[in-house]
């Protein structure tokens, strides 16, 4: 029988290996480097709060901290506190950043709660600066969009602002009905305690400390349980009680709520939203943020996170959050049919901006040939000597205007009624309804959009439409769909607001960085 002529031995050796230094391992491209060029040309310490401890373990060192919580963004879109600690001990990127220390999850989750959350703006508007230096980044164009994010709270936990108010009245009519029946048990000592149409909390807290006083009520006395018969001074003194704690819970509510029409009660600044993502397929209304960005040549330039459904209350405070970091409004705003409201246009015709937003009609307007040309839209009737002319040849009379709601700059519609609709040819076509056909202009707003119409529709409107689709929602596109980031892991709209501006601060290091691969060009 033949021997086996194999003597190859394999082993696996338990010693130490050459390089020391991981970092040679590490390709000069590497994103890591970034983050140490950053940190290089920039003075980061002036934004970490210094704390004295008198006792205990040495700190870990804030700057290697932050170098570490940043990376962990630029690297992942969103990293877990979890995910930080773990790459600390086996990614060699992280351990360069840490000095080979290794911090717990709970080390990170406190630095970031209590060093960069007050600093995290400052951080985001550093790390811009330091890119716009490298890329000569033009701020006068600004591409801004918006994207509901899901928030961490529970989604059957809604509270509804008409909801609270219409129980707060109920109750006021359950009050009266108490006090009249106090009344009575009062009228024996010849008094008697007001009745009103609406109560304050302060107003019940005297009622039961007169009600107190006046029959000698001892808590203590109370009885409760079975075999125990409660007096009508005990039922009555709890009864007022319980309606002085329920109108309070009313009025905290409907302040909670504020301008909003509901909030979540696990986390009291998230608004229930309609989200494109419904992932429950049953179109319902989920707890989530406002988030706007306003990106300039693919980097996010500023952001801002609202508690509002609609865009167009988002369009003011992003801009003058844009100038507040900036010290001036862009030339170009442009956003789309979300943003193109009355009060937006003339908000850019006082701060000397071009009106580049779609209103919501622009599709209908720019690419339905019949809606543009209907002879039956009011703003096509023909105006002949002054007056406003019907398809059928009569007069539209001025009848009166009317503001128009939500309104800051004080807006009016003039609404016109037709002479005389009977018999008319066109009247299955023109109006609904028997009466006179009735039409609302206004021709301020008019004028806007034909303004906003030529703006968009030349050569420099196209291109900024055709980048404004690349970069905003390409932006969003990285960050929710390619980096899969889908819900906010914090509560409260100042926790939410550090991550956003983290998540932020991360996305631009990373497109600064996939820039210098492209071009092959070391951090210099």
């Amino acid at each position: 029988m033949q021997k086996n002529q194999n003597t190859i031995e394999y082993s696996i050796t338990e010693q130490g290996m050459f390089p020391a230094l991981f970092l040679e391992n590490l390709d000069v491209l590497d994103p890591v480097f970034v983050i140490d060029d950053l940190f290089l040309k920039e003075d980061m310490t002036k934004y970490l709060k210094k704390s004295e401890y008198k006792c205990g373990r040495k700190r870990y060192n804030s700057i290697d901290l932050l170098k570490t919580v940043l990376f962990g963004f630029m690297d992942k879109g969103y990293i877990t506190l979890r995910g930080l600690e773990e790459n600390c001990k086996v990614n060699i990127r992280y351990m360069h950043l840490m000095h080979y220390q290794t911090p717990s999850y709970k080390t990170f989750g406190n630095f970031i709660n209590e060093i960069l959350t007050e600093s995290a703006e400052e951080i985001f508007n550093t790390v811009f600066q330091y890119i716009t230096e490298k890329e000569k980044i033009d701020l006068n164009h600004v591409y801004i969009d918006g994207t509901k994010i899901e928030a961490n709270a529970g989604k059957y936990t809604w509270v509804w602002k008409k909801s609270a108010e219409k129980s707060r009245y109920k109750l006021y009519a359950k009050i009266t009905a108490l006090i009249e029946q106090i009344n009575e048990s009062l009228a024996c000592y010849g008094l008697k305690m007001d009745t009103r149409t609406e109560y304050a909390p302060e107003y019940l807290e005297l009622l039961i400390k007169k009600y107190s006083d006046i029959f000698g009520i001892d808590e203590s006395a109370f009885v409760y349980g079975k075999g125990h018969r409660k007096s009508p001074q005990q039922r009555q003194y709890e009864k007022l009680k319980e309606y002085y704690c329920k109108l309070l819970e009313y009025i905290e509510k409907i302040n909670t709520c504020a301008g909003r029409c509901g909030y979540s009660k696990t986390d009291k600044d998230a608004t229930f939203m309609r989200l494109k993502r419904d992932h429950m397929r049953n179109d319902q209304l989920l707890p989530a943020y406002n988030i706007q960005m306003g990106i300039c040549d693919e980097y996010i330039a500023v952001i801002d996170v609202n508690q509002y459904c609609s865009d167009m209350d988002c369009f003011v405070p992003l801009l003058e959050r844009f100038c507040q970091t900036y010290g001036f409004y862009p030339q170009y705003p442009v956003a789309d049919a979300g943003y193109g409201s009355f009060n937006n246009y003339l908000y850019c015709e006082e701060k000397g901006m071009e009106k580049y937003m779609k209103f919501p009609m622009y599709e209908k307007e720019t690419k339905d040939e019949k809606y543009r040309t209907n002879p039956y839209r009011g703003v096509n009737f023909k105006i002949e000597n002054g007056k406003l002319i019907c398809p059928n040849g009569k007069q539209m009379l001025f009848s009166h205007l009317q503001a128009v709601k939500n309104n800051r700059y004080g807006r009016q519609e003039e609404v016109y009624e037709c002479e005389d609709c009977s018999n008319c040819p066109h009247a299955e076509k023109c109006k609904k309804g028997d009466g006179n056909r009735t039409t609302t202009l206004n021709r301020e707003l008019t004028a806007i959009h034909k303004e906003v119409l030529a703006n968009l529709e030349s050569t420099h409107g196209a291109l900024l439409r055709m980048n404004r689709s690349i970069q905003s929602e390409g932006t969003f596109g990285v960050i929710k769909q390619d980096r899969n980031y889908r819900r906010i892991a914090r509560k409260g709209k100042k926790a939410v607001t550090v991550e956003i501006l983290l998540i932020s601060t991360g996305f631009n290091l990373y497109k600064y960085h996939n820039k210098l691969k492209k071009s092959q060009k070391q951090v210099a």
